[in-house]
C-alpha cells in the first residue's frame, strides 16, 4: 500500500512539473490568474479536479 500511494505521489508532482517546465510563462500567468479568484472558485475547481480523478481512477480499475 506505501508504495503504491507513494508511486501515485511520484506521478502527481512529474504532472504538476510539467506545465510549469514546458511553459513557465503561461504558469506564471495561471499562478496569477488564481490568485485573483475568489476562495469559492478556487475551491469549486479543486472539487472538480479531485471527482475527475476519482471517476478516471474508477474507470482504470
Amino acid at each position: 500500500m506505501w508504495q503504491e500511494l507513494s508511486v501515485a505521489l511520484s506521478m502527481v508532482l512529474i504532472i504538476e512539473g510539467v506545465l510549469p517546465f514546458l511553459s513557465p510563462e503561461r504558469w506564471r500567468l495561471l499562478a496569477y490568474r488564481m490568485a485573483d479568484m475568489d476562495s469559492r472558485s478556487v475551491r469549486i475547481a479543486g472539487l472538480v479536479s479531485m471527482l475527475a480523478g476519482l471517476i478516471l481512477l474508477s474507470l482504470l480499475r
